[in-house]
């Protein structure tokens, strides 16, 4: 731990057990950390670093401490935080730890971007391969057994990279690290919020991970060395996710041209969206770092120890900042007040109370609806009730077609802003089918595996004049998009049913919908109700569930429309169509997917794409209990015998299980698709 922050705190100067608390360094949401001093003979250091839980976290405090402890303990290197050992004073646990007088690289970064300093690339390979020197500790690391513990950091980020005056490098924090080995407790999902620019994209998306997810993480920190700014882009947290997710790394490839030859393909590789496309080890790759690193090591420490002594002084940078703020609050005087109101609706909205003025909206019918509020104009937008050439005076002013105002027009179905003109070609579309005769299951196999690109309308008659409609748009055989004319679909309705949020925090977030752009999951993460991982997994998930729903329609006209797409889409999917056929078949038989297979003494025969069922393109992203069924091909197993080694799979890596009901699906859809099919 460094001791970069400063500030006052009543313990300073006081003892606490075998230590005396100098001052505190840091205050976090579970913890506070404090400069300190042992008292003789305590541990084989003159200074070091203490953790105390705060009271609400102290709970399972002491176990926690001791599991950290343990793990550092395990792992023994100077390019990892000593840890001295756990302890209990009087009710409150602690953690002892060495102290790194110097910055931590977070400090750095801002540092030198405040300075607009840019960190030589000899200097961030120097900081990059000690930090690999430190994960191939921590990944190799065994118990006193002698077996391999199977640590995962989980937390490679510049906040967690300790940086001395002497120039040395060393990684700390494994408060939130997993081990793979043991059954140990894990931390809340809430431990990594606000460093998700440094998640492996398999971590985003809630997938199994192991120890090559540290090194993606590593490799988007050695990016932020050598360009000065974060790897992945985004204005908002939705967007950096998204960005993770894609392997976006156009930062880092702008800024190609000015590396060495040879690094950036390094640096891609690191950051390959695939983990079975990245660099193997942390030793493999700190090789492929090994030739840019320069000039020696001794004039590297040199050269990061001045760094490191420049970053630390806090009244330089204290002038700096000061400066910047001073331009800042100028420019900001010299905005329109309207700021000061879009606060106040905040706050307002926060306490869920109404403050917003209310739209008018006028129907093409030439009928009139007065008093409309934000949130209920984007639903009935959302819904269809509202089209793109009714009009709305929002809150106050001109009339204007719904389809010229941006931020409620992104809610309208794609198929109504004029995606291509294709759509409204006369003649046939390019497929089409009744579901009574064919069943939505056997549509999707049917696009999955021609790898289809276009729009997939399925509409049905609800009686009484209304229609339910959703349209699905595919690339290459993956779900790009799926909007829906149901209210119970939108995405508030969905996370109250997910228990993601109450009623009372939807009515809050949609009463400042105006404020977020009409953007419902940007609304939630900005006002903080909702972490910004869980409101990206949820609109993943959401896509797929609003596709599922329509395996359990039994009537409906489905058309297909090659090379239709919609001309904007905030939240590109990308989601293999296997996962919704799944959970169609569970939606479908109302949770008893056993129903659509035959007797479990029936034998499971390779079927007519049993061959591509064998290769990785196929498979693609599909979930791991179809990947699963696809190496059972061939083996003449009953159905039974499927289920079973289908439930009994457990990887070492991934601690989620296969239920029984799962394994169905898998087994329905994977002969959906002609990987198999059942012997006569």
């Amino acid at each position: 731990m460094t001791s970069e922050h400063q500030g006052g705190h009543p313990d300073a100067q006081r003892p606490f057990g075998p230590f005396v608390l100098e001052r505190r360094i840091a205050v976090g949401g579970s913890a506070e950390v404090f400069l300190a001093r042992p008292k003789v003979g305590v541990v084989p250091a003159a200074r070091l670093v203490v953790k105390r839980l705060l009271p609400n976290a102290r709970e399972r405090g002491f176990d926690l401490l001791e599991r950290e402890a343990e793990l550092h303990r395990a792992v023994v290197h100077p390019n990892v935080v000593t840890v001295f050992g756990a302890g209990m004073v009087g009710e409150e646990p602690y953690l002892a730890m060495e102290y790194v007088d110097g910055v931590d690289l977070y400090r750095l970064l801002r540092r030198a971007e405040a300075e607009q300093r840019r960190i030589p690339t000899g200097l961030a390979v120097f900081v990059a391969r000690r930090v690999l020197a430190a994960l191939s500790a921590v990944h190799s690391a065994r118990d006193s057994t002698g077996a391999p513990f199977g640590i995962v950091h989980r937390d490679v980020t510049p906040s967690n990279v300790y940086l001395s005056v002497e120039g040395a490098v060393k990684l700390g924090d494994f408060g939130i690290a997993r081990v793979e080995q043991k059954a140990q407790p894990q931390a809340p999902a809430g431990g990594l919020k606000g460093k998700f620019g440094y998640l492996a994209p398999e971590q985003v998306a809630g997938e199994p991970f192991d120890h090559r997810a540290d090194l993606f993480s590593a490799a988007a920190l050695f990016g932020e060395l050598l360009i000065g700014e974060r790897v992945f882009p985004g204005s908002g947290q939705l967007a950096v996710l998204l960005a993770i997710r894609d392997a976006n790394i156009e930062p880092l490839r702008s800024a190609a041209a000015t590396f060495p030859p040879g690094l950036f393909a390094v640096c891609e590789k690191a950051l390959a969206r695939d983990p079975d496309d990245r660099f193997r080890t942390a030793d493999e790759l700190a090789r492929a770092l090994e030739p840019f690193e320069r000039p020696t090591e001794k004039e590297l420490t040199a050269k990061l120890a001045e760094w490191v002594s420049w970053a630390r002084d806090s009244s330089q940078f204290a002038r700096k900042l000061e400066g910047q703020i001073r331009e800042s609050v100028s420019r900001m005087q010299a905005v329109k007040s309207s700021s000061n109101s879009q606060l106040r609706a905040v706050r307002m909205a926060e306490t869920a109370m109404p403050t917003e003025a209310l739209s008018r909206v006028r129907r093409a019918s030439g009928q009139g609806i007065d008093n409309v509020s934000f949130a209920k104009l984007i639903e009935m937008v959302a819904t269809g009730d509202l089209s793109g050439d009714d009009e709305v005076a929002l809150m106050g002013a001109d009339f204007r077609k719904i389809r010229d105002v941006h931020e409620i027009a992104r809610h309208l179905l794609p198929s109504t802003t004029a995606t291509t003109s294709r759509v409204f070609e006369p003649g046939a579309p390019d497929y089409s089918v009744l579901l009574r005769d064919t069943g939505m299951l056997k549509v999707l196999g049917h696009l999955r595996t021609r790898r289809e690109s276009g729009a997939l309308f399925v509409q049905r008659s609800l009686g009484g004049g209304r229609a339910s409609r959703k349209e699905m748009y595919l690339e290459k055989g993956r779900l790009h998009h799926v909007a829906s004319s149901e209210r119970e679909e939108l995405l508030g309705e969905y996370l109250v049913r997910r228990g993601k949020l109450t009623r009372e925090q939807l009515e809050t977030a949609l009463g400042a919908l105006s404020l977020f752009g009409g953007r419902l999951g940007d609304t939630l993460i900005g006002l903080g109700i909702v972490d910004a991982v869980d409101v990206f997994r949820a609109i993943r998930d959401q896509g797929r569930d609003r596709v599922a729903a329509i395996c359990t329609w039994e009537e409906g006209l489905v058309s297909f429309y090659r090379g239709t797409s919609p001309t904007r889409v905030d939240f590109p999917l990308d989601l293999d169509l296997a996962s919704p056929m799944m959970a169609g078949c569970i939606l479908a038989t109302q949770g008893e997917p056993r129903s659509l297979l035959p007797l479990g003494s029936t034998r499971i025969l390779a079927g007519p794409r049993a061959e591509a069922a064998a290769s990785s393109k196929e498979r693609g992203t599909a979930p791991a209990s179809l990947h699963i069924v696809a190496g059972l091909v061939g083996e003449g197993l009953s159905v039974d015998e499927a289920l079973e080694r289908l439930v009994a799979y457990h990887p070492a890596n991934d601690a989620r299980i296969i239920t029984t009901k799962e394994a169905c699906a898998a087994l329905v859809t994977a002969q959906a698709l002609g990987w198999i099919h059942w012997s006569s």
